[in-house]
């Protein structure tokens, strides 16, 4: 069970929610009210298994009234302990605890199967999401931020709604039927009870108050520590390689130093309110007993009823510190359900394709008219691209580092949209086609390598998944890998994972490599595709890229510019614009900027 105000559990901290009751009745319109027939069922369960319980001290009161009353008749002589009836009484409470238990055990089955369903949708339906959020979405989040969600969000979700539900109906159950029970003894008793209340309710929401200050910046501290420990042990090789050690661990200890002292102070202020309840219990508690003593004494209620009325009294906070619990357990709750619905709500990727458009029949021709593009509509970076691509040109794109390379590819696929102009794939506008389709045509050999964990046939066929096995030993012998795989353990069968210590970048790259040979796209685009290669590998899989690029347009991004001598236009791009282009020995002859880009590769070999 959390602490009393929630603090904790499992590393989940409480963080208030900016719009309680309308995140609230979004969850309970779009996903609970779907188990309808399960929450009755809780409902029923967790009601009868509180009533029974509840009886349970009178019953036994009545037990020890009986005891009490044959001791005093056989020191007067007039009989004895009726063990008969005693026992009569002590099974039919043994009885309604076995039941209690049962009724107990199916409510709680029959809420975690509720729980664990709807997180079961919610993880299908971000997971759904994850495919149509545009790509300048990741931009602004960070990975840490998105798998929060997937993970921390919707586990907070889940426990707390199994544990929470069942609280709030068995806490309210209990104490209206603790507070019946409580009249039905001495509404004396009863009273001096309840004088205690507003004293613990006024405690209560000052500690609540002051709490959830320090538990939200706990949570944000948190955060914090979690993406500057996944960030360093992402970049564990670099931090090494710089001997980076001690920076990370005074920056690590820097965070960690902040969320302690927000931690320290949320946990204590939780932490104060059982001993508060407890003390408020206890005083009730005197009250009772002194208040009970006196009514027994002057015949108004039997000893038993004392023992029960005690009973009653010492379990009354229960269920208040519960439904103080549950409390936080909600907001916890809602906070995390508001950052999951409010990733579900994002804006998705807009389809503005024409019914009817189709790639089938297309050749290549790619025209850039006019593009201009900027990640933030305030800075534009790509001012005003031309570009006339025939269908089988092989085509190169240099330029300094920043210079919008990469970027003209990204729109090209459409992983973003321009922001003005038009990009034409034979004439047609590649808004003009669904997005899955347009990628389709493309083939893209990225500079850094994306392989999953899985089998290297598996790797290969991401491209094309019906292919046979012989379809993919072609790709891979094109790509010059087939004779490594052949060493692997298992060949095409052997796993790859992020531990596959067996297979060095430069493999790597040539299986993603023959995953687009694989493909057979119309265009391809290579972004430094040769980079992490050695140069005897190179220049192999050069003559298999040649092999493969013949009759297709192809889209060459490169920063040694002796691997596209031979290509039949070179874009020279500075500042987001076209400043130079034609075939190698053409730029030499101008003597202009690609001469020079051209002349300090050799420049710096040399120094």
């Amino acid at each position: 069970m959390p602490g009393p105000m929630g603090g904790s559990r499992g590393g989940k901290t409480v963080e208030k929610a900016k719009d309680f009751k309308g995140t609230t009745k979004k969850l309970i319109k779009n996903y609970i009210s779907k188990y309808k027939i399960g929450i009755i069922i809780v409902l029923i369960f967790a009601i009868g298994s509180t009533v029974f319980s509840i009886v349970g001290p009178k019953i036994l009161g009545n037990a020890t009234t009986e005891i009490f009353n044959g001791l005093i008749n056989k020191i007067s002589g007039n009989g004895g302990i009726d063990f008969g009836k005693v026992g009569t009484i002590l099974l039919t409470l043994l009885g309604l605890y076995l039941l209690s238990a049962l009724f107990s055990f199916i409510q709680g089955f029959a809420m975690t199967g509720i729980a664990q369903k709807l997180t079961y949708k919610l993880r299908n339906d971000i997971s759904a999401k994850i495919n149509r959020l545009p790509m300048n979405y990741f931009d602004k989040k960070t990975n840490g931020e998105v798998l929060s969600v997937i993970t921390n969000d919707i586990d907070t979700l889940g426990m707390n709604l199994n544990q929470s539900v069942t609280q709030i109906i068995t806490s309210v159950c209990t104490l209206v039927g603790i507070l019946i029970m409580m009249l039905s003894i001495s509404w004396q008793m009863t009273l001096i009870s309840l004088i205690v209340m507003p004293i613990g309710a006024l405690l209560v929401k000052i500690i609540v108050g002051k709490s959830q200050k320090y538990f939200k910046r706990q949570q944000d501290y948190l955060g914090h520590v979690n993406g500057q420990v996944e960030e360093i042990f992402s970049g564990l090789t670099v931090v090494k390689a710089f001997n980076g050690e001690e920076d990370a661990k005074k920056e690590f200890a820097k965070a960690n130093k902040e969320l302690y002292r927000s931690a320290w102070r949320s946990q204590f202020l939780s932490g104060l309110m059982h001993p508060i309840m407890n003390f408020i219990s206890n005083v009730g508690y005197v009250g009772v007993a002194i208040a009970g003593g006196y009514l027994a004494i002057k015949g108004r209620i039997t000893v038993g009823n004392i023992q029960s009325f005690i009973q009653y009294n010492k379990q009354f906070t229960h269920p208040i510190n519960q439904i103080a619990q549950v409390s936080s357990m909600l907001q916890a709750m809602v906070a995390a359900t508001e950052r999951i619905f409010e990733f579900l709500e994002e804006d998705e990727e807009v389809e503005t394709y024409v019914e009817g458009t189709t790639t089938e029949g297309l050749r290549g021709n790619v025209t850039f008219d006019h593009v201009k593009f900027g990640y933030n509509p305030e800075n534009i970076i790509i001012k005003d691209f031309n570009a006339d691509v025939k269908e089988g040109q092989k085509i190169a794109i240099v330029g300094p580092t920043g210079a919008g390379k990469t970027t003209m590819v990204k729109l090209l696929m459409r992983f973003y949209d321009v922001t003005d102009g038009r990009i034409l794939v034979d004439g047609h506008n590649i808004k003009d086609f669904k997005r899955g389709e347009l990628r389709q045509m493309f083939g893209m050999v990225l500079q850094d390598t994306w392989l999953f964990g899985g089998t290297v046939k598996d790797n290969i066929k991401y491209s094309k998944e019906d292919a046979t096995d012989d379809e993919v030993i072609e790709a891979a012998k094109a790509a010059r890998v087939h004779h490594f795989i052949k060493t692997l353990p298992n060949g095409y069968n052997s796993e790859l994972n992020e531990e596959s210590s067996n297979v060095s970048a430069g493999q790597k790259q040539l299986l993603t490599i023959a995953r687009v040979i694989l493909a057979d796209p119309k265009i391809l685009i290579l972004d430094e595709a040769t980079s992490s290669i050695d140069t005897r590998t190179e220049i192999e899989i050069q003559k298999a890229m040649d092999n493969l690029m013949e009759g297709r347009t192809s889209f060459i991004i490169a920063h040694r510019l002796s691997t596209i001598k031979n290509a039949d236009l070179i874009l020279v791009m500075n500042h987001g614009d076209i400043v130079e282009q034609g075939t190698h020995e053409e730029l030499l002859a101008k003597g202009g900027f690609y001469e020079q880009l051209y002349n300090s590769q050799f420049e710096e070999v040399e120094e």
